[in-house]
């Protein structure tokens, strides 16, 4: 009777350890089974975008400027940078402007200029160029115009005084002037230029100083 028992109880511990080793199981078939989040990847950046023609030449005395245009598709904030800047130019990380007025001491070739934009991943840049700082120009623009007969309200104008002209290098941007003081004149030399794309606008003013808004502009080639 003895022996029976024995045998009862190892029968009865294989049966525990085949029933265990069948709920291991079917827990793991359980897990397996388990559906798996998997993350989107992140969107794919948009490079930015430059593009402009700078100038590549200016005369000592006069200023000279240029603004990149810029954009990024994602809409992400823009710095800009530069490479070999001209020490007599001062330089706008947040809109790309290079502007400076260039005097005796610095003529000469400013060369591998680098002008950059970047969207924190990506960078874009202009071409390298350079900027020829001379003492004089041998080239000029003659302009011509009409002059006003009426004050911008319609009223006859009856105390005109004279001109400014105003012209740059890049469209909208007109850091060089002159003031015609006479009303009389209808043209005008702008005289000592370098080679360049030039835009020119002109305004009127009365006998109280009061100046008139901007001139359609007009662009010049100069080789």
């Amino acid at each position: 009777m003895q022996c029976n028992k024995s045998l009862s109880n190892s029968h009865r511990s294989w049966m525990l350890l085949m029933a265990a080793f069948a709920l291991s199981g079917c827990l793991g078939s359980e897990s397996d089974d388990a559906p798996t989040t998997i993350p989107n990847p992140p969107p794919d950046n948009a490079p930015p975008a430059i593009s402009g023609s700078p100038a590549t030449a200016v005369i000592i005395g006069n200023t000279y400027s240029f603004t990149p245009s810029a954009s990024d598709a994602d809409n992400d904030p823009l710095t800009f940078s530069i490479e070999n800047s001209p020490a007599w130019v001062s330089f706008n990380a947040n809109t790309g402007e290079l502007s400076g007025q260039p005097m005796l001491g610095d003529i000469g070739l400013y060369s591998d200029i680098l002008i950059s934009v970047t969207d924190g991943q990506a960078t874009a840049s202009l071409p390298r160029y350079s900027i020829s700082v001379d003492q004089v120009g041998n080239l000029s623009v003659t302009l011509n115009w009409t002059p006003p007969t009426q004050n911008e309200d319609g009223t006859a104008l009856v105390d005109l005084a004279g001109y400014t002209i105003y012209w740059g290098t890049t469209p909208g941007n007109y850091p060089n002037s002159a003031t015609i003081d006479n009303a009389s004149i209808s043209t005008y030399v702008v005289g000592n230029l370098a080679p360049g794309t030039y835009e020119f606008v002109a305004t009127s003013f009365n006998t109280s100083g009061v100046e008139s808004v901007l001139s359609n502009s007009t662009t010049k080639v100069l080789p």
